[in-house]
Protein backbone atom coordinates (compact mmCIF):
# COMPACT_ATOMS: atom_id res chain seq x y z
CA UNK A 1 0.00 0.00 0.00
CA UNK A 2 1.70 3.47 -0.95
CA UNK A 3 0.69 6.56 1.12
CA UNK A 4 1.30 9.84 0.97
CA UNK A 5 1.54 12.25 3.37
CA UNK A 6 0.18 15.74 2.59
CA UNK A 7 1.20 18.19 5.05
CA UNK A 8 -0.45 21.30 4.96
CA UNK A 9 1.44 24.75 5.66
CA UNK A 10 -0.35 27.11 4.05
CA UNK A 11 -2.45 29.15 6.79
CA UNK A 12 -2.16 32.75 7.02
CA UNK A 13 -2.36 32.53 10.49
CA UNK A 14 -5.67 35.26 10.92
CA UNK A 15 -6.07 34.09 14.14
CA UNK A 16 -2.61 33.78 15.70
CA UNK A 17 -1.65 36.99 14.33
CA UNK A 18 1.34 35.48 12.11
CA UNK A 19 2.31 32.59 9.93
CA UNK A 20 2.67 30.64 13.07
CA UNK A 21 3.71 27.23 11.07
CA UNK A 22 7.53 29.07 10.30
CA UNK A 23 7.71 30.79 13.61
CA UNK A 24 10.61 28.78 15.86
CA UNK A 25 9.15 26.41 18.46
CA UNK A 26 12.25 25.81 20.43
CA UNK A 27 14.40 27.16 17.74
CA UNK A 28 12.64 24.57 15.37
CA UNK A 29 10.27 26.10 12.95
CA UNK A 30 6.94 24.75 14.11
CA UNK A 31 5.71 22.81 10.80
CA UNK A 32 9.02 20.70 11.19
CA UNK A 33 7.88 19.08 14.20
CA UNK A 34 5.16 16.92 11.89
CA UNK A 35 7.38 16.69 9.06
CA UNK A 36 10.06 14.69 10.99
CA UNK A 37 7.47 12.36 12.37
CA UNK A 38 6.23 11.62 8.44
CA UNK A 39 10.05 11.08 7.53
CA UNK A 40 10.37 8.68 10.50
CA UNK A 41 7.16 6.89 9.44
CA UNK A 42 7.95 3.76 7.38
CA UNK A 43 4.46 3.57 6.56
CA UNK A 44 4.96 6.96 4.55
CA UNK A 45 6.22 6.89 1.02
CA UNK A 46 6.38 10.62 -0.39
CA UNK A 47 5.83 14.23 1.77
CA UNK A 48 4.10 16.81 0.48
CA UNK A 49 4.32 19.95 2.12
CA UNK A 50 1.75 22.46 0.84
CA UNK A 51 3.15 26.35 1.84
CA UNK A 52 2.04 29.71 0.91
CA UNK A 53 3.05 30.49 -2.56
CA UNK A 54 5.63 33.53 -1.31
CA UNK A 55 7.66 30.62 0.70
CA UNK A 56 7.81 27.87 -1.66
CA UNK A 57 11.53 28.98 -2.76
CA UNK A 58 13.17 29.32 0.75
CA UNK A 59 11.19 26.37 2.30
CA UNK A 60 12.72 24.13 -0.76
CA UNK A 61 15.99 24.93 0.16
CA UNK A 62 15.63 24.71 4.01
CA UNK A 63 14.48 21.23 3.15
CA UNK A 64 17.49 20.58 0.94
CA UNK A 65 19.44 20.96 4.04
CA UNK A 66 18.08 18.39 6.20
CA UNK A 67 18.54 14.76 6.07
CA UNK A 68 15.88 13.02 3.88
CA UNK A 69 14.87 9.59 3.86
CA UNK A 70 11.88 10.31 1.61
CA UNK A 71 11.00 12.29 -1.45
CA UNK A 72 10.01 15.74 -0.01
CA UNK A 73 7.99 17.66 -2.46
CA UNK A 74 7.16 21.35 -1.45
CA UNK A 75 4.31 23.37 -3.70
CA UNK A 76 1.65 26.09 -2.98
CA UNK A 77 -1.27 25.94 -1.17
CA UNK A 78 -4.60 27.86 -2.52
CA UNK A 79 -6.88 30.48 -1.53
CA UNK A 80 -8.84 28.05 1.07
CA UNK A 81 -8.22 25.00 2.75
CA UNK A 82 -9.55 22.30 0.29
CA UNK A 83 -8.09 24.55 -2.81
CA UNK A 84 -4.46 23.71 -0.95
CA UNK A 85 -5.66 19.89 -0.41
CA UNK A 86 -6.60 19.72 -4.02
CA UNK A 87 -3.02 21.18 -4.68
CA UNK A 88 -1.47 18.23 -2.93
CA UNK A 89 -3.65 15.98 -4.35
CA UNK A 90 -2.68 16.32 -7.70
CA UNK A 91 0.43 16.70 -6.69
CA UNK A 92 1.11 13.05 -5.06
CA UNK A 93 2.75 10.09 -6.72
CA UNK A 94 0.67 8.21 -9.31
CA UNK A 95 1.79 5.05 -7.09
CA UNK A 96 -0.37 6.72 -4.09
CA UNK A 97 -3.35 4.69 -3.01
CA UNK A 98 -4.09 6.65 0.03
CA UNK A 99 -3.23 10.50 1.01
CA UNK A 100 -2.44 11.12 4.55
CA UNK A 101 -3.67 15.02 5.71
CA UNK A 102 -1.82 16.33 8.66
CA UNK A 103 -2.12 20.01 9.95
CA UNK A 104 1.49 21.73 9.87
CA UNK A 105 0.17 23.29 13.50
CA UNK A 106 -0.20 20.33 15.21
CA UNK A 107 3.86 19.33 16.07
CA UNK A 108 3.05 16.25 18.72
CA UNK A 109 1.46 13.75 16.31
CA UNK A 110 3.17 10.30 16.45
CA UNK A 111 3.87 7.49 14.96
CA UNK A 112 1.58 5.36 16.31
CA UNK A 113 -1.42 7.77 15.42
CA UNK A 114 -0.24 7.58 12.04
CA UNK A 115 -0.13 4.04 11.56
CA UNK A 116 -3.59 3.45 13.13
CA UNK A 117 -5.44 5.66 10.41
CA UNK A 118 -3.60 4.00 7.71
CA UNK A 119 -4.94 0.93 8.77
CA UNK A 120 -8.38 1.91 9.48
CA UNK A 121 -8.80 3.67 6.38
CA UNK A 122 -7.39 0.87 4.13
CA UNK A 123 -10.70 -0.89 5.66
CA UNK A 124 -12.93 1.97 5.12
CA UNK A 125 -13.70 4.91 3.02
CA UNK A 126 -11.65 7.08 5.40
CA UNK A 127 -10.28 7.26 8.89
CA UNK A 128 -10.25 10.36 10.99
CA UNK A 129 -8.27 10.95 14.64
CA UNK A 130 -10.58 12.06 17.11
CA UNK A 131 -11.30 12.77 20.72
CA UNK A 132 -14.64 12.38 22.59
CA UNK A 133 -15.82 15.94 24.24
CA UNK A 134 -16.67 15.60 27.77
CA UNK A 135 -17.08 19.41 28.05
CA UNK A 136 -21.15 20.67 27.84
CA UNK A 137 -21.24 22.52 24.75
CA UNK A 138 -23.31 25.90 23.94
CA UNK A 139 -24.54 27.53 21.38
CA UNK A 140 -23.94 31.75 21.42
CA UNK A 141 -25.33 34.85 19.20
CA UNK A 142 -24.22 38.26 20.23
CA UNK A 143 -23.38 37.22 24.01
CA UNK A 144 -25.83 34.90 24.85
CA UNK A 145 -26.59 31.88 24.85
CA UNK A 146 -28.78 30.38 22.23
CA UNK A 147 -29.25 26.64 23.25
CA UNK A 148 -27.09 23.97 25.20
CA UNK A 149 -26.32 20.91 22.86
CA UNK A 150 -26.29 16.97 23.39
CA UNK A 151 -22.78 16.39 24.12
CA UNK A 152 -23.34 12.35 23.84
CA UNK A 153 -21.70 11.53 20.56
CA UNK A 154 -19.97 14.34 19.37
CA UNK A 155 -15.91 14.25 18.81
CA UNK A 156 -13.56 17.10 18.18
CA UNK A 157 -11.45 16.10 14.79
CA UNK A 158 -8.10 15.84 14.91
CA UNK A 159 -5.80 15.21 12.11
CA UNK A 160 -3.96 13.08 10.48
CA UNK A 161 -7.25 12.27 8.41
CA UNK A 162 -6.27 9.43 5.68
CA UNK A 163 -8.32 9.05 2.55
CA UNK A 164 -8.40 6.68 -0.59
CA UNK A 165 -6.94 9.51 -3.20
CA UNK A 166 -9.57 8.04 -5.68
CA UNK A 167 -12.67 9.23 -3.29
CA UNK A 168 -11.00 11.97 -2.28
CA UNK A 169 -10.83 13.73 -5.17
CA UNK A 170 -14.26 13.05 -6.20
CA UNK A 171 -15.58 14.16 -3.04
CA UNK A 172 -13.45 17.54 -4.00
CA UNK A 173 -14.78 17.47 -7.46
CA UNK A 174 -18.69 17.44 -5.78
CA UNK A 175 -18.27 19.85 -3.53
CA UNK A 176 -16.50 22.16 -5.69
CA UNK A 177 -19.63 21.83 -8.13
CA UNK A 178 -22.01 22.32 -5.38
CA UNK A 179 -19.91 25.18 -4.02
CA UNK A 180 -19.05 24.03 -0.68
CA UNK A 181 -16.85 25.88 2.20
CA UNK A 182 -15.52 23.04 4.84
CA UNK A 183 -13.20 22.91 7.78
CA UNK A 184 -11.71 19.61 6.87
CA UNK A 185 -11.51 16.79 4.43
CA UNK A 186 -14.00 14.44 5.97
CA UNK A 187 -16.59 17.00 5.95
CA UNK A 188 -16.87 16.47 1.91
CA UNK A 189 -16.20 12.72 1.99
CA UNK A 190 -19.33 12.63 5.05
CA UNK A 191 -21.46 14.36 2.28
CA UNK A 192 -21.17 12.08 -0.37
CA UNK A 193 -22.10 9.28 2.18
CA UNK A 194 -18.63 8.03 2.39
CA UNK A 195 -18.14 5.78 5.63
CA UNK A 196 -15.45 7.51 7.64
CA UNK A 197 -14.01 5.73 10.59
CA UNK A 198 -12.94 7.34 14.10
CA UNK A 199 -9.40 6.47 15.37
CA UNK A 200 -9.17 7.58 19.36
CA UNK A 201 -6.56 10.70 18.98
CA UNK A 202 -4.46 12.02 22.01
CA UNK A 203 -5.35 15.50 23.56
CA UNK A 204 -1.17 16.24 23.06
CA UNK A 205 -1.88 16.24 19.41
CA UNK A 206 -3.86 19.90 19.78
CA UNK A 207 -3.88 22.36 17.14
CA UNK A 208 -2.19 25.70 18.21
CA UNK A 209 -4.51 28.66 17.25
CA UNK A 210 -3.68 31.09 19.73
CA UNK A 211 -1.05 32.07 21.93
CA UNK A 212 -1.75 30.11 24.66
CA UNK A 213 -1.32 27.16 22.88
CA UNK A 214 2.12 28.23 21.62
CA UNK A 215 2.71 28.36 25.61
CA UNK A 216 1.50 25.19 26.16
CA UNK A 217 3.45 23.75 23.22
CA UNK A 218 6.92 25.25 24.29
CA UNK A 219 6.21 23.77 27.86
CA UNK A 220 6.09 20.27 26.13
CA UNK A 221 8.76 21.10 24.56
CA UNK A 222 10.71 22.28 27.58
Amino acid sequence: MNVSAIIMAAGSGSRFGEKKQFKLLGGIALYFYSLNIFLLCKDINEIILVVPENRVSDITKEIAKTKKTKKILVISGGLRRQDSVKNGLLSVSNKSQLVCIHDGARPFVSEKLIKKSIIACSNNDGAIVANPNFDTLKTCEKGYVKKTLDRNNVWMAQTPQVFWKIKLLDAISISEKKDMEVTDESSMMESLGYKVFVVRGDYNNFKITSREDWERAANIIA
